[in-house]
């Protein structure tokens, strides 16, 4: 029998998935393709957090929704020694990865607040805020950046902001590596009632001064999103952590332990080990730092006009022209290598490419080479 249903969401395709010619075109090349189009890093991770994945005993047990006593003093410990603010425990939670923390906190949000019905995001931005929005029903609405790749939020409308249920900030950013002012930020939601959830994944690799979070403009009414992905290597381990606003850290929490969210826990006694070691953090930061200005170099001469980011591992360059997929497919053809279309994170990213520098350098020597030879 053939069942027909009415018109509802249909899921638009996967950015990455669209990639399949580009990635035809580069595996056409001697050694194959060097895919710098995803932030999966490619340097392994400490062996020290290996091993505790295997020895933690608690394998039997279901884990704690909001994190072990142990995690959350070692998250908290951590923004104390490298951020320098000073976090209590009941104000910090484990999420499974921080992917699924942005895609489904809009639709919490929206329970608590069912008048409200926007979520605020940069307009240049990983493209899961706004699928957060999407999914919870909710008014996707892309915060316009200046030229600098940084928030513009003086021309946010009256009535959006009035209509905020969040505003989403990432910094160092991704795709732009750009940094945010986040005293404004905190500022200017804060006058407005609007919380502030500030994705700060890439923080450890922040190049234009110390690294920044928004919490050093107290907690009330902000939080912040950590990621041991980029960090320590760890992105198939699907751990992290938000912290800052109590209140609001607790809703979150509560509300996660009725959907069953649960980072498991050998990966929790894993990310203990990870939170507690800053010198594969310091080793990581010296390998990404060579990358950047090694390939930015690279790019440029190639005829794609990059500068060093203020923060994160990505080359975010202007395409030859104006047009991201001609670009990115000239890039596979002449170098074999992949990178990301700016339209995958908005209409404002027309234009550029996104380049991930997560592979070691002789995978970026050789797609020099080839871009030489051609």
């Amino acid at each position: 029998m053939t069942r027909t249903h009415a018109a509802g969401f249909q899921p638009p395709p996967y950015p990455h998935d669209r990639l399949g010619q580009v990635r035809a075109l580069a595996a056409e090349h001697e050694g194959g393709a060097v895919d710098l189009s995803v932030g999966t890093p490619g340097d392994p991770p400490p062996p020290a957090v290996v091993a505790a994945l295997s020895s933690s005993g608690v394998e039997r047990g279901y884990p704690s929704s909001v994190g072990s006593a142990e995690l959350r003093t070692a998250a908290a410990g951590w923004m104390a020694r490298r951020l320098g603010v000073e976090v209590p425990v009941d104000a910090l939670a484990v999420c499974v990865g921080t992917k699924e923390l942005v895609a489904t906190t809009p639709h919490w949000l929206r329970l608590r607040e069912p008048d409200k019905d926007t979520v605020l995001f940069p307009s240049v931005s990983y493209p899961t805020y706004a699928m957060g929005a999407v999914l919870a029903g909710c008014r996707a609405v892309p915060v316009p950046v200046d030229d600098r790749w940084r928030l513009d939020l003086d021309a946010v409308d009256d009535d959006d902001a009035a209509r905020a249920l969040c505003l989403w900030v990432n910094t160092p950013a991704n795709p732009t590596g750009a940094l945010d002012d986040l005293g404004s930020v905190a500022a200017w939601a804060r006058a407005r009632g609007v919380p502030v959830l500030s994705d700060e994944c890439y923080v450890e690799f922040t190049w234009d001064g110390p690294p920044r979070t928004v919490l050093e403009h107290g907690l009330d009414g902000l939080v912040a999103v950590h990621s041991l992905s980029k960090r320590s290597n760890l992105a198939g381990l699907r751990t992290g952590f938000y912290a800052g606003d109590t209140e609001l850290v607790r809703y979150l929490g509560e509300v996660r332990k009725h959907v069953g969210m649960m980072t498991p826990g050998p990966v929790q006694a894993a990310a203990v080990v990870a939170l507690d070691d800053d010198a594969h953090v310091d080793e990581q930061r010296e390998r990404y730092a060579e990358r950047l200005s090694f390939f930015a170099t690279v790019l440029n001469d190639a005829g794609f006009r990059c500068e060093r980011p203020g923060g994160s591992f990505y080359l975010w360059a202007e395409a030859p022209g104006g047009d991201s997929w001609a670009a990115a497919a000239d890039l596979a053809r002449r170098g074999g290598v992949i990178v990301a279309p700016g339209d995958f994170y908005g209409p404002r990213g027309e234009g550029w490419v996104r380049v991930a520098v997560v592979h070691p350098l002789d995978q970026l020597r050789l797609v020099a080479d080839r871009l030489l030879r051609d």
